[in-house]
Protein backbone atom coordinates (compact mmCIF):
# COMPACT_ATOMS: atom_id res chain seq x y z
CA UNK A 1 0.00 0.00 0.00
CA UNK A 2 1.14 3.45 -0.89
CA UNK A 3 1.56 6.30 1.21
CA UNK A 4 -1.07 8.30 -0.66
CA UNK A 5 -3.33 5.07 0.15
CA UNK A 6 -3.18 4.58 3.61
CA UNK A 7 -6.50 5.31 5.40
CA UNK A 8 -6.47 8.53 7.69
CA UNK A 9 -7.66 5.88 10.55
CA UNK A 10 -4.22 4.01 10.02
CA UNK A 11 -1.91 7.24 10.76
CA UNK A 12 0.28 6.39 13.57
CA UNK A 13 1.04 9.51 15.85
CA UNK A 14 4.34 7.45 17.73
CA UNK A 15 5.21 7.08 14.01
CA UNK A 16 6.00 10.95 13.93
CA UNK A 17 8.64 10.31 16.86
CA UNK A 18 9.93 6.96 15.57
CA UNK A 19 9.41 6.61 12.13
CA UNK A 20 10.48 7.99 8.56
CA UNK A 21 7.77 9.26 7.13
CA UNK A 22 8.52 6.97 4.10
CA UNK A 23 7.53 3.58 5.66
CA UNK A 24 10.75 1.17 6.11
CA UNK A 25 8.86 -1.67 7.13
CA UNK A 26 11.90 -4.43 8.40
CA UNK A 27 12.50 -1.57 10.90
CA UNK A 28 8.56 -0.78 11.68
CA UNK A 29 8.93 -5.02 12.25
CA UNK A 30 11.52 -4.75 14.92
CA UNK A 31 9.64 -1.93 16.60
CA UNK A 32 6.72 -3.88 16.87
CA UNK A 33 8.13 -7.20 17.90
CA UNK A 34 10.27 -4.60 20.82
CA UNK A 35 7.11 -2.82 21.67
CA UNK A 36 5.18 -6.61 21.84
CA UNK A 37 7.41 -8.20 24.61
CA UNK A 38 7.11 -5.70 26.95
CA UNK A 39 3.67 -6.47 28.03
CA UNK A 40 3.86 -9.73 27.26
CA UNK A 41 6.72 -9.87 29.68
CA UNK A 42 5.07 -8.49 32.14
CA UNK A 43 1.43 -9.83 32.06
CA UNK A 44 3.37 -13.65 32.20
CA UNK A 45 6.25 -13.24 34.57
CA UNK A 46 4.79 -10.34 36.30
CA UNK A 47 1.98 -11.85 39.30
CA UNK A 48 -0.30 -10.86 41.78
CA UNK A 49 -0.59 -12.34 45.15
CA UNK A 50 -3.77 -11.68 47.14
CA UNK A 51 -3.00 -11.38 50.91
CA UNK A 52 -5.95 -12.53 54.29
CA UNK A 53 -6.90 -8.40 54.56
CA UNK A 54 -7.68 -8.78 50.23
CA UNK A 55 -5.03 -6.61 49.32
CA UNK A 56 -3.03 -7.35 45.96
CA UNK A 57 1.02 -7.61 46.18
CA UNK A 58 2.87 -7.76 43.38
CA UNK A 59 4.83 -11.09 42.88
CA UNK A 60 7.29 -13.10 40.27
CA UNK A 61 7.11 -17.07 39.04
CA UNK A 62 10.39 -16.38 39.08
CA UNK A 63 11.34 -16.15 42.64
CA UNK A 64 9.86 -19.75 43.06
CA UNK A 65 11.15 -21.46 39.69
CA UNK A 66 14.40 -20.13 38.94
CA UNK A 67 14.52 -22.32 35.64
CA UNK A 68 12.10 -20.03 33.93
CA UNK A 69 14.62 -17.42 33.78
CA UNK A 70 15.64 -17.64 30.14
CA UNK A 71 12.17 -17.01 28.95
CA UNK A 72 13.58 -13.15 29.98
CA UNK A 73 16.26 -13.21 27.21
CA UNK A 74 13.62 -13.85 24.45
CA UNK A 75 11.03 -11.14 25.97
CA UNK A 76 13.94 -8.50 27.25
CA UNK A 77 14.16 -6.91 23.59
CA UNK A 78 14.79 -3.03 24.90
CA UNK A 79 18.18 -3.53 22.92
CA UNK A 80 16.11 -3.96 19.77
CA UNK A 81 13.73 -1.05 20.66
CA UNK A 82 16.59 1.32 21.15
CA UNK A 83 18.38 0.31 17.87
CA UNK A 84 15.03 1.36 15.69
CA UNK A 85 14.92 3.99 17.73
CA UNK A 86 18.60 5.37 17.04
CA UNK A 87 18.55 4.66 13.46
CA UNK A 88 14.68 6.34 13.07
CA UNK A 89 16.05 9.42 15.09
CA UNK A 90 19.09 9.89 12.86
CA UNK A 91 17.09 10.18 9.88
CA UNK A 92 14.54 12.16 11.77
CA UNK A 93 17.25 14.75 12.81
CA UNK A 94 19.04 14.98 9.42
CA UNK A 95 15.81 15.67 7.61
CA UNK A 96 15.18 18.41 9.81
CA UNK A 97 18.57 19.94 9.63
CA UNK A 98 17.81 20.09 6.07
CA UNK A 99 14.45 21.73 6.58
CA UNK A 100 16.70 24.82 8.51
CA UNK A 101 15.41 23.72 12.03
CA UNK A 102 17.69 23.88 14.87
CA UNK A 103 19.09 21.36 17.29
CA UNK A 104 16.62 22.48 19.92
CA UNK A 105 13.85 22.70 18.06
CA UNK A 106 14.18 18.78 16.60
CA UNK A 107 14.81 17.46 20.17
CA UNK A 108 12.06 19.47 22.12
CA UNK A 109 9.44 17.93 19.59
CA UNK A 110 10.90 14.78 20.19
CA UNK A 111 10.39 14.82 23.84
CA UNK A 112 7.26 16.13 23.78
CA UNK A 113 5.78 13.69 21.71
CA UNK A 114 7.62 11.11 23.96
CA UNK A 115 6.46 12.55 27.66
CA UNK A 116 2.62 13.18 26.13
CA UNK A 117 1.58 9.73 26.41
CA UNK A 118 3.29 9.31 30.41
CA UNK A 119 1.83 12.26 31.68
CA UNK A 120 -1.19 11.32 30.52
CA UNK A 121 -1.81 7.62 32.07
CA UNK A 122 0.40 9.03 35.50
CA UNK A 123 -2.58 11.81 35.68
CA UNK A 124 -5.20 9.72 34.87
CA UNK A 125 -4.24 7.42 37.30
CA UNK A 126 -4.29 9.97 40.11
CA UNK A 127 -8.06 10.91 39.74
CA UNK A 128 -8.45 7.80 39.73
CA UNK A 129 -6.78 6.31 42.55
CA UNK A 130 -8.85 8.61 44.88
CA UNK A 131 -11.93 6.95 43.27
CA UNK A 132 -11.15 3.36 43.56
CA UNK A 133 -10.31 3.91 47.19
CA UNK A 134 -13.66 5.71 48.24
CA UNK A 135 -15.14 2.64 46.41
CA UNK A 136 -13.77 -0.23 48.42
CA UNK A 137 -10.07 -1.17 47.00
CA UNK A 138 -7.76 -1.20 49.65
CA UNK A 139 -4.32 1.20 49.57
CA UNK A 140 -2.29 -1.33 49.48
CA UNK A 141 -3.84 -2.66 46.42
CA UNK A 142 -3.76 0.91 44.90
CA UNK A 143 -0.17 1.36 46.05
CA UNK A 144 0.89 -2.03 44.18
CA UNK A 145 -1.23 -0.67 41.29
CA UNK A 146 0.64 2.57 41.21
CA UNK A 147 4.01 0.66 41.33
CA UNK A 148 2.96 -1.12 38.16
CA UNK A 149 1.61 2.05 36.60
CA UNK A 150 5.28 3.55 36.70
CA UNK A 151 7.08 0.79 36.33
CA UNK A 152 7.61 1.08 32.49
CA UNK A 153 7.69 4.69 32.46
CA UNK A 154 11.47 4.61 33.52
CA UNK A 155 11.87 3.71 29.95
CA UNK A 156 10.55 6.48 28.87
CA UNK A 157 12.37 8.92 30.94
CA UNK A 158 15.78 7.14 29.65
CA UNK A 159 14.76 6.69 26.08
CA UNK A 160 14.02 10.62 26.16
CA UNK A 161 17.65 11.42 27.59
CA UNK A 162 19.26 9.10 24.75
CA UNK A 163 17.25 10.84 22.44
CA UNK A 164 18.39 14.47 23.42
CA UNK A 165 21.71 13.35 22.79
CA UNK A 166 21.39 12.28 19.39
CA UNK A 167 23.23 15.15 17.67
CA UNK A 168 26.17 13.64 19.84
CA UNK A 169 25.64 10.36 18.77
CA UNK A 170 25.88 11.44 15.05
CA UNK A 171 29.23 12.82 16.07
CA UNK A 172 31.04 9.65 18.02
CA UNK A 173 29.47 7.59 14.90
CA UNK A 174 31.38 10.24 11.98
CA UNK A 175 34.15 10.09 14.08
CA UNK A 176 34.58 6.82 15.26
CA UNK A 177 31.94 4.71 13.05
CA UNK A 178 30.19 1.53 14.34
CA UNK A 179 32.90 1.35 17.16
CA UNK A 180 31.36 4.64 18.72
CA UNK A 181 29.10 2.23 20.91
CA UNK A 182 32.39 0.70 22.35
CA UNK A 183 33.37 3.23 24.93
CA UNK A 184 29.96 2.40 26.27
CA UNK A 185 31.01 -1.24 26.74
CA UNK A 186 33.55 0.02 28.86
CA UNK A 187 31.99 1.66 30.88
CA UNK A 188 29.14 -0.63 31.92
CA UNK A 189 32.39 -3.39 32.39
CA UNK A 190 33.94 -1.16 34.72
CA UNK A 191 31.05 -0.31 36.90
CA UNK A 192 30.34 -3.99 37.44
CA UNK A 193 34.22 -4.76 37.82
CA UNK A 194 33.48 -1.98 40.70
CA UNK A 195 30.08 -3.64 42.04
CA UNK A 196 31.30 -7.22 41.64
CA UNK A 197 34.99 -7.60 41.54
CA UNK A 198 37.06 -8.32 44.69
CA UNK A 199 36.45 -4.48 46.35
CA UNK A 200 32.99 -4.60 46.24
CA UNK A 201 32.47 -4.26 49.94
CA UNK A 202 34.25 -0.68 49.74
CA UNK A 203 32.13 0.69 46.76
CA UNK A 204 29.11 3.00 47.33
CA UNK A 205 25.52 1.62 45.71
CA UNK A 206 25.37 5.07 44.07
CA UNK A 207 28.26 3.47 41.74
CA UNK A 208 25.91 1.38 39.67
CA UNK A 209 24.40 4.11 38.58
CA UNK A 210 26.70 5.56 36.19
CA UNK A 211 25.66 2.48 33.95
CA UNK A 212 22.13 3.76 33.62
CA UNK A 213 22.41 5.63 30.45
CA UNK A 214 25.75 4.22 29.36
CA UNK A 215 23.85 1.11 29.39
CA UNK A 216 20.66 1.47 27.22
CA UNK A 217 22.73 4.36 25.35
CA UNK A 218 24.80 1.08 23.55
CA UNK A 219 21.46 0.05 21.42
CA UNK A 220 20.39 3.34 20.49
CA UNK A 221 24.19 4.38 19.79
CA UNK A 222 24.41 1.17 17.25
CA UNK A 223 20.95 2.64 15.87
CA UNK A 224 22.46 5.84 14.83
CA UNK A 225 25.45 4.28 13.27
CA UNK A 226 23.26 1.96 11.58
CA UNK A 227 21.19 4.58 10.30
CA UNK A 228 24.77 7.17 9.36
CA UNK A 229 25.52 3.66 7.29
CA UNK A 230 28.27 3.62 8.80
CA UNK A 231 27.38 -0.28 10.65
CA UNK A 232 26.53 -2.95 7.64
CA UNK A 233 26.73 -6.51 7.68
CA UNK A 234 30.51 -7.37 9.00
CA UNK A 235 29.80 -5.15 11.74
CA UNK A 236 26.82 -6.83 12.37
CA UNK A 237 28.26 -10.69 12.53
CA UNK A 238 30.77 -9.19 14.92
CA UNK A 239 28.21 -8.23 17.03
CA UNK A 240 26.69 -11.88 17.23
CA UNK A 241 28.95 -13.55 17.70
CA UNK A 242 31.17 -11.53 20.36
CA UNK A 243 27.55 -10.94 22.45
CA UNK A 244 26.88 -14.45 22.18
CA UNK A 245 30.18 -15.15 23.73
CA UNK A 246 30.12 -12.55 25.91
CA UNK A 247 26.71 -13.76 27.09
CA UNK A 248 27.97 -17.40 27.93
CA UNK A 249 31.18 -16.13 29.75
CA UNK A 250 29.26 -13.88 31.70
CA UNK A 251 26.48 -17.25 33.17
CA UNK A 252 29.58 -20.04 32.94
CA UNK A 253 32.49 -17.91 34.36
CA UNK A 254 31.22 -14.97 36.11
CA UNK A 255 28.07 -16.27 37.06
CA UNK A 256 25.76 -13.12 36.29
CA UNK A 257 22.04 -13.78 37.42
CA UNK A 258 20.02 -15.71 34.74
CA UNK A 259 17.26 -13.16 34.83
CA UNK A 260 17.26 -10.13 32.71
CA UNK A 261 14.32 -8.59 34.71
CA UNK A 262 14.98 -8.25 39.01
CA UNK A 263 13.52 -10.95 40.83
CA UNK A 264 12.58 -10.29 44.43
CA UNK A 265 14.70 -11.89 47.08
CA UNK A 266 17.70 -11.32 45.04
CA UNK A 267 21.02 -9.17 45.76
CA UNK A 268 21.90 -8.46 42.12
CA UNK A 269 19.92 -7.46 39.26
CA UNK A 270 21.03 -7.30 35.74
CA UNK A 271 18.40 -4.82 34.80
CA UNK A 272 18.75 -1.73 37.02
CA UNK A 273 20.94 -0.30 36.21
CA UNK A 274 21.85 -2.67 33.05
CA UNK A 275 24.84 -5.31 33.92
CA UNK A 276 27.38 -6.23 31.40
CA UNK A 277 25.29 -8.81 30.42
CA UNK A 278 22.10 -7.15 29.11
CA UNK A 279 24.62 -5.35 26.86
CA UNK A 280 25.76 -8.92 25.46
CA UNK A 281 22.06 -9.84 24.79
CA UNK A 282 21.94 -6.32 23.26
CA UNK A 283 24.47 -6.88 21.47
CA UNK A 284 23.39 -10.25 19.69
CA UNK A 285 20.05 -9.47 19.08
CA UNK A 286 21.06 -6.33 17.41
CA UNK A 287 23.49 -7.93 15.02
CA UNK A 288 20.68 -10.66 14.27
CA UNK A 289 18.41 -7.61 13.64
CA UNK A 290 20.73 -5.86 11.35
CA UNK A 291 21.65 -9.31 9.51
CA UNK A 292 17.65 -10.16 8.84
CA UNK A 293 16.49 -6.75 8.01
CA UNK A 294 16.31 -7.58 4.07
CA UNK A 295 14.21 -11.07 5.22
CA UNK A 296 12.02 -8.67 7.52
CA UNK A 297 11.13 -6.22 4.61
CA UNK A 298 10.22 -9.09 2.01
CA UNK A 299 7.45 -10.93 4.65
CA UNK A 300 6.60 -7.20 5.38
CA UNK A 301 5.49 -7.03 1.84
CA UNK A 302 2.20 -9.14 2.90
CA UNK A 303 -0.68 -7.57 3.55
CA UNK A 304 -1.74 -10.03 6.58
CA UNK A 305 1.53 -9.43 8.43
CA UNK A 306 1.89 -5.80 7.42
CA UNK A 307 -1.19 -4.97 8.95
CA UNK A 308 -0.87 -6.19 12.56
CA UNK A 309 2.73 -4.35 12.78
CA UNK A 310 1.28 -0.69 11.17
CA UNK A 311 -1.34 -1.31 13.95
CA UNK A 312 1.31 -1.96 16.59
CA UNK A 313 3.43 0.81 15.71
CA UNK A 314 0.05 2.97 15.68
CA UNK A 315 -0.45 3.10 19.33
CA UNK A 316 3.37 2.42 20.47
CA UNK A 317 3.39 4.56 22.97
CA UNK A 318 0.24 4.46 24.62
CA UNK A 319 0.28 0.42 25.03
CA UNK A 320 3.74 0.47 26.04
CA UNK A 321 1.96 3.35 29.11
CA UNK A 322 -1.29 1.45 29.64
CA UNK A 323 -0.47 -2.52 29.32
CA UNK A 324 0.11 -2.60 33.43
CA UNK A 325 -3.61 -0.52 33.60
CA UNK A 326 -4.99 -3.69 31.39
CA UNK A 327 -4.01 -6.16 33.68
CA UNK A 328 -4.99 -4.35 36.60
CA UNK A 329 -8.36 -3.56 34.79
CA UNK A 330 -8.66 -7.35 35.72
CA UNK A 331 -6.96 -8.21 38.50
CA UNK A 332 -8.52 -5.47 40.94
CA UNK A 333 -12.11 -6.33 40.19
CA UNK A 334 -11.53 -10.17 40.93
CA UNK A 335 -9.65 -9.09 44.10
CA UNK A 336 -12.81 -8.75 45.48
CA UNK A 337 -13.97 -12.30 44.80
CA UNK A 338 -10.99 -13.94 46.11
CA UNK A 339 -8.10 -16.04 44.96
CA UNK A 340 -8.53 -16.58 41.51
CA UNK A 341 -6.74 -18.75 39.78
CA UNK A 342 -3.51 -17.22 37.50
CA UNK A 343 -5.07 -13.87 38.49
CA UNK A 344 -4.82 -13.11 42.07
CA UNK A 345 -2.73 -16.44 43.37
CA UNK A 346 0.92 -16.31 44.14
CA UNK A 347 2.96 -17.26 41.41
CA UNK A 348 4.44 -20.61 41.22
CA UNK A 349 5.55 -23.03 38.01
CA UNK A 350 4.42 -25.01 36.53
CA UNK A 351 0.39 -24.69 37.79
CA UNK A 352 0.15 -21.21 38.36
CA UNK A 353 1.62 -21.00 34.67
CA UNK A 354 -1.30 -22.65 33.14
CA UNK A 355 -3.48 -21.00 34.58
CA UNK A 356 -2.24 -17.74 33.66
CA UNK A 357 -1.89 -18.42 29.71
CA UNK A 358 -5.85 -18.09 29.10
CA UNK A 359 -5.73 -14.45 30.79
CA UNK A 360 -3.26 -13.21 28.47
CA UNK A 361 -6.16 -12.50 25.74
CA UNK A 362 -8.49 -10.56 28.22
CA UNK A 363 -5.71 -8.56 29.14
CA UNK A 364 -4.83 -8.14 25.52
CA UNK A 365 -8.53 -7.37 24.81
CA UNK A 366 -8.66 -5.06 27.71
CA UNK A 367 -6.04 -3.01 26.38
CA UNK A 368 -7.18 -2.05 23.06
CA UNK A 369 -10.35 -0.89 24.60
CA UNK A 370 -7.72 1.96 26.64
CA UNK A 371 -6.10 2.65 23.70
CA UNK A 372 -8.95 3.24 21.83
CA UNK A 373 -10.03 5.83 24.13
CA UNK A 374 -6.54 7.10 25.76
CA UNK A 375 -4.45 7.58 21.98
CA UNK A 376 -5.78 10.96 21.79
CA UNK A 377 -2.76 11.89 24.26
CA UNK A 378 0.09 11.05 22.31
CA UNK A 379 -1.33 14.10 20.14
CA UNK A 380 -0.36 17.94 20.64
CA UNK A 381 -1.96 19.23 23.50
CA UNK A 382 -1.80 22.86 21.66
CA UNK A 383 -5.91 22.88 21.70
CA UNK A 384 -5.31 22.88 25.84
CA UNK A 385 -5.13 25.91 27.80
CA UNK A 386 -2.04 26.33 29.78
CA UNK A 387 -4.21 25.59 33.33
CA UNK A 388 -5.20 22.19 32.51
CA UNK A 389 -1.87 21.34 30.90
CA UNK A 390 -0.41 22.54 34.19
CA UNK A 391 -2.59 20.56 35.98
CA UNK A 392 -1.87 17.42 34.16
CA UNK A 393 1.86 17.86 35.53
CA UNK A 394 0.81 18.16 38.93
CA UNK A 395 -1.52 15.22 38.70
CA UNK A 396 1.43 13.07 37.41
CA UNK A 397 3.92 13.93 39.88
CA UNK A 398 1.77 13.77 42.15
CA UNK A 399 0.70 9.83 41.38
CA UNK A 400 4.51 9.14 40.55
CA UNK A 401 5.61 10.45 44.22
CA UNK A 402 2.88 8.18 45.87
CA UNK A 403 3.76 5.11 43.68
CA UNK A 404 7.54 5.50 44.62
CA UNK A 405 6.37 5.66 48.13
CA UNK A 406 7.27 9.52 48.54
CA UNK A 407 3.81 10.39 49.23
Amino acid sequence: MSIAERPRTYTPRVESVEAPPQRDRAIDALRALALLAVPTGHWLIGGLSLDGNGALHNASPLSSFAPLAPITWVLQMLGIFFLVGGYASVLSYRRSAARGETRGTWIRGRLARLLRPAVGVTAVWALLAPLLYVLGVPETTLRTAATLVVQPLWFVLVYAVVTALTPYCVTATRRLGGWAAAPLVLTVAVVDFLRYGPYAASIPEWVGLISLFPGWLFGYQLGVSWGEKRLGRPGARLLCVGGVTLFVLLLLVFHYPMSMVGVPGQDRTNSHPPSLLVIALAAAQCGAAILLRDRIAALMRKPALWAPVSAVNASAMTSLCWHQTAMLAAAVPAAFLGAVDGLTTAPGFPTWMLTRLPWLPLFAILLIAIARTTRHLESPWTGLPRGPRLLAGALAVGFSAFALGLA
